[in-house]
Order: C-alpha cells, then sequence, then structure tokens
C-alpha cells in the first residue's frame, strides 16, 4: 500500500480518523484531571566532606578519593538501611509510596535528593530525615568527616506533576495510530474487487469494457 492509497483511505473514513483521536484523548483527559492526585516535589542538596587523613596530600588525588566517596554517599542513598531509618524516624511502614531520585555530577560533591509523593508537607520531612540519616550513616560506615546539608527541603506549594497535557496528547497520537490500524486491517481484510486495475492485476487479462451504474434505471 502506498502512501497515497493509505491517504485515500484515511480520506474515505475521516469520521473514525479525527473520532477516535478526540475519543481517546477526551477519555484519558477526563482520567487525569479527576482522578490522578497531584504530586509535589521537594528538594535538598547535600555536600560531601571527606576525612582529612584519607589524604594524600596531592590535590588532584584528594578531590579525586572526594568524588569517589561523594559517589559512595549516592549509592548509600538508594540503600534499604537508610530508607528503614527513615521511615522508622517518621513513622511510616515504608517509602514505597515515594518516588526518590538522586543525582550527583561526577566532577563535584554535591549531591541532590529529590522526593516526590502526594503530601507537600511529608515529603519535605521525608528528603531532610533521609539526608539526616544518610549523614549518620555514612559516618559510621564509610568514616567520612561529614555530609552537609546545604539546602534543606521545604513543603513546596505548586505541584509538579502529573503533566496532563503531555497525557492528553500521547492519547491523542496513539488515537490517531489506532485509527489509521484499524483502516489498514480492514482493507487487507477486503477481498472484493473494486476498481478495473484489481482486475487486471488478478486476471492478468485487459479490461475491455464496462458497464456503467445508472441511478434509478431497471
Amino acid at each position: 500500500m502506498t502512501l497515497l492509497e493509505l491517504l485515500d483511505l484515511m480520506k474515505k473514513r475521516i469520521k473514525l480518523v479525527i473520532g477516535l483521536p478526540i475519543v481517546c484523548a477526551l477519555l484519558i483527559g477526563v482520567y487525569s484531571f479527576m482522578f490522578m492526585p497531584d504530586t509535589y516535589t521537594a528538594t535538598t542538596s547535600m555536600y560531601v566532606l571527606t576525612n582529612q587523613e584519607q589524604s594524600a596530600g596531592n590535590l588532584s588525588t584528594d578531590l579525586s578519593a572526594s568524588q569517589m566517596v561523594a559517589n559512595d554517599v549516592t549509592t548509600l542513598l538508594k540503600s534499604n538501611r537508610v530508607r528503614k531509618a527513615t521511615a522508622d524516624d517518621l513513622g511510616l511502614k515504608s517509602l514505597k509510596d515515594f518516588e526518590i531520585e538522586v543525582t550527583s555530577d561526577t566532577t563535584s560533591r554535591v549531591i541532590e535528593l529529590s522526593v516526590t509523593g502526594t503530601e507537600p508537607e511529608l515529603i519535605a520531612k521525608v528528603a531532610n530525615s533521609i539526608a539526616e540519616n544518610v549523614a549518620a550513616i555514612s559516618q559510621d560506615v564509610m568514616k567520612v568527616e561529614a555530609v552537609n546539608i546545604i539546602d534543606a527541603a521545604l513543603a513546596p506549594v505548586a505541584p509538579s506533576g502529573p503533566s496532563r497535557p503531555l497525557y492528553v496528547a500521547v492519547a491523542f497520537m496513539g488515537g490517531l495510530f489506532m485509527a489509521v490500524a484499524i483502516i489498514v486491517v480492514a482493507d487487507m481484510l477486503n477481498t472484493k474487487v473494486r476498481t478495473a486495475d484489481e482486475v487486471e492485476e488478478i486476471l492478468g487479462i485487459p479490461v475491455i469494457g464496462r458497464i456503467p451504474v445508472v441511478k434509478g434505471g431497471r
């Protein structure tokens, strides 16, 4: 099937091509605006201070070692020990209802921790508690000098998600794709001979005459 043939089929079923994407977009739009709760994100940043006794005295070596320790602290932030300690401190069963993201630059000792959830005040407490616990546990496990909090997490006033317009746009495109797929499949399953060219292609003989359709005739 060529592109022109596909466009011709889409013109013949223009109602499906337009209607199905709109229906999909409306359904997802109603669901996202009425049933999907707003989510909020609180962020805290930390600075890893290494033990000077671990330094070899060379600036380049010291910086490289500090960055490696920062990477270890980043991994520790994702550990079950830190998360369990945080849940216990806040009286929670677990942190599975929160989306926790840790980012760090390979050329820096600054670590950013973001916590996403549905309750602004609670996610700020979770982010700050994780930072406090990782500071204590990293000193105990890795013997770092300190993990200093640069900016404590604050309760956000505006939601960070979900991206409802994006969901609606994806639903619209998905509906358009389904409409095209339905048209193509329906055309492939239709075995009727509709044009003289199809007759010549199937029988291998030329068409030498046609009988016109006369509306209202006998």
